[in-house]
């Protein structure tokens, strides 16, 4: 339930204002870009990124992305070595081999698997959506800090649920993603042959992508470094915009 405004609308004015053009994209079926003619696969969404630099034209660039959008970055770097000068990862996906960590994490993964396997976490997403209060209540695991989970913050997110195709998208990508037993993608056993200098920007209190996942793929990655975000949770623009900012404007400046 995300789009280009939501997520990088306040980042990507600061950076612009900084000298850096920005382009922030509604990926398809989210925002206001129509579904994909073709199967929302991770594989598929890596080549569309390469499609869409095409298609700008660009050849001197850094990519980035949050959540799916840093594991469609970080495909991206692999699919197509050395095209772009650095990348930014903020809550990557792609750098662990299950929903969830810890002696639950396989159980936790199996009944996540079931539920979308019989529909039900479609019914069950489809119903928090539409409801103001249950979004917020969601959003704290996001976005811990209060100040920053605003009623027009939840208000934005349940109009793109209730509006849009991203639930529909997502749901998809979902279902060729889970595995009874593990996620389709993992990228750890390549992270080693990356040479892009990488920015990994992390919240202390990820639930979604736990920290010690970043920190072991910024571990495996020869040229990266880690901005770990304190108290920060997934949604780590929007909880700490000023950390996420100032980290990004200084890796941007060193490699200028």
């Amino acid at each position: 339930m995300d789009d280009a405004e939501l997520s990088w609308g306040n980042v990507g004015g600061v950076l612009a204002a900084a000298g850096f053009p920005v382009v922030a994209a509604d990926h398809p079926g989210f925002g206001q870009s129509p579904p994909a003619p073709w199967p929302t696969t991770q594989e598929r969404l890596v080549r569309y990124v390469g499609d869409l630099v095409d298609a700008l034209g660009l050849d001197d660039y850094v990519i980035g992305g949050l959540s799916l959008g840093g594991g469609m970055a970080l495909g991206h770097l692999l699919d197509e070595p050395g095209r772009a000068r650095g990348a930014m990862l903020l809550g990557c996906y792609g750098i662990m081999p299950r929903l969830a960590d810890g002696p639950l994490g396989a159980a936790s993964h199996l009944v996540t698997w079931a539920l979308l396997r019989t529909g039900l976490l479609g019914a069950m997403t489809r119903s928090y959506a539409r409801n103001a209060k249950a979004m917020e209540r969601g959003l704290q695991r996001l976005v811990r800090d209060p100040a920053q989970r605003t009623p027009e913050l939840v208000q934005a997110v349940v109009r793109e649920a209730s509006t849009g195709t991203a639930l529909a998208t997502f749901a998809s990508w979902q279902h060729e993603q889970v595995l009874w037993n593990r996620l389709r993608t993992n990228y750890t056993a390549r992270l080693s042959v990356i040479r892009t200098p990488t920015l990994l920007i992390h919240g202390e209190r990820d639930t979604g992508v736990p920290i010690e996942r970043a920190r072991a793929a910024a571990r495996e990655l020869p040229n990266a470094q880690l901005v770990v975000v304190p108290n920060a949770g997934h949604w780590v623009q929007r909880d700490r915009p000023g950390d996420v900012e100032s980290a990004a404007l200084t890796f941007l400046r060193g490699l200028a």
